[in-house]
């Protein structure tokens, strides 16, 4: 009863305002769409077509777009599939609105990237249902994005801190290490030795998390015109001195003319230096890492070869597993995180390409990386 203590009336649900774009050849759908809707407070944006809805669009993104189905010049599926073909508009929530209420035409919309279907003429509730349903959602996934890249904002703030004070750390330790040598105190010298390793293993976790997240972000960057030969012959070098140090001979097969293919110059060093410091970390002293590049007429490829251990049977369900550790461990205690093919496969994904990875146990490892010669829609 309403008025008495302890009594209480049902409150409606006030919806969040949004920006609803309305698209339909028929003016009367748009005006009581519109009238429904911006009664809870939303705003309506209308389309008769969908140019003026892709218009509407780059203008304006919006909240959640009523899309009919069956439309003069572009149909309803065909602007659809054009939303989502465009990152800036992927993840809009679009709901399909038809007088046609046949199975297989719901089937081709939802195909075609729909995320709700409703039938017209549409009863009100229902219409205001599946759109606070579908806002909703994307309010939701909205907020737990930004969440995130607060989270990852903070964790990168943390991480870089992190890593200038182990470095610090690393470097007081080499210097304990060498000073302790020279006295040839033997239990000093084990003391030194265990701080020195543990302060390279730390630092080499924060490296790879660090690494880690700057590959989710450059997963999203967009592909270009990329030199392997270029990228290879520079992150080569790079690892000459940490070869040189473990007695391991660097042998490469390199093109002397530009091999140019689809990708990303930052991803690409990202992914060869780290198949190739992992052929020499997992190699044995007085070894061979060979590391060469071809020209394909469809394809462009880097090959690493080492003399390491191979993989094992169990070791190929966890390969590209993000600190998912192998069988095989590197031979001079250098530091390993398990992100680095992990890390490579993202990446070379990103990048329409593909990796591969062979060796049997005790033939060393082979791993291809091959990207497209050009762009790939």
């Amino acid at each position: 009863m309403n008025g008495h203590p302890g009594s209480s009336a049902a409150t409606p649900i006030q919806d969040p305002p949004a920006r609803i774009l309305v698209v339909d050849d028929q003016p009367a759908t748009i005006q009581l769409a519109g009238t429904v809707l911006g009664k809870l407070g939303h705003e309506i944006v209308p389309a008769a077509n969908g140019p003026t809805a892709l218009r509407r669009l780059g203008l304006h993104p919006p909240d959640l777009i009523l899309l009919d189905l069956l439309m003069p010049e572009m149909d309803g599926c065909e602007l659809c599939r054009r939303i989502r073909d465009r990152p800036e508009w992927r993840d809009i929530p679009v709901i399909f609105l038809s007088a046609a209420d046949d199975p297989d035409l719901v089937v081709k919309a939802l195909e075609a990237g729909g995320t709700d279907y409703v039938t017209k003429p549409f009863h009100q509730a229902e219409l205001i249902l599946r759109v606070r349903t579908q806002l909703a959602l994307k309010f939701a996934r909205d907020r737990l994005a930004r969440l995130a890249e607060d989270k990852d904002e903070l964790l990168g703030i943390l991480a870089h801190d992190l890593k200038n004070h182990l470095g610090g750390m690393q470097m007081s330790a080499q210097l304990l290490h060498d000073r302790v040598i020279r006295q040839g105190d033997n239990r000093l010298i084990r003391l030194a030795d265990n701080l020195r390793h543990a302060s390279d293993r730390m630092l080499g976790f924060v490296r790879g998390f660090l690494a880690n997240m700057a590959a989710d972000r450059e997963s999203v960057l967009p592909p270009g015109t990329v030199d392997l030969a270029a990228v290879t012959r520079t992150v080569t070098e790079r690892n000459l001195e940490a070869a040189r140090r473990k007695g391991i001979a660097m042998q490469t097969h390199l093109p002397g003319h530009p091999v140019k293919g689809y990708g990303h110059a930052e991803s690409l060093d990202r992914v060869l230096d780290n198949l190739i410091s992992n052929a020499i970390k997992f190699s044995p002293p007085g070894r061979m890492v060979e590391v060469s590049v071809e020209d394909h007429p469809d394809w462009i490829e880097c090959r690493v070869r080492d003399q390491g251990p191979g993989f094992q049977p169990e070791d190929r369900a966890r390969l590209f597993q993000r600190y998912g550790r192998l069988s095989a461990r590197p031979t001079a205690g250098e530091p390993s995180t398990g992100l680095g093919l992990a890390i490579s496969h993202k990446l070379v994904t990103a990048m329409h390409g593909e990796i591969r990875v062979e060796g049997e146990p005790g033939e060393g490892a082979r791993i291809t990386v091959r990207l497209p010669r050009r762009n790939v829609p």
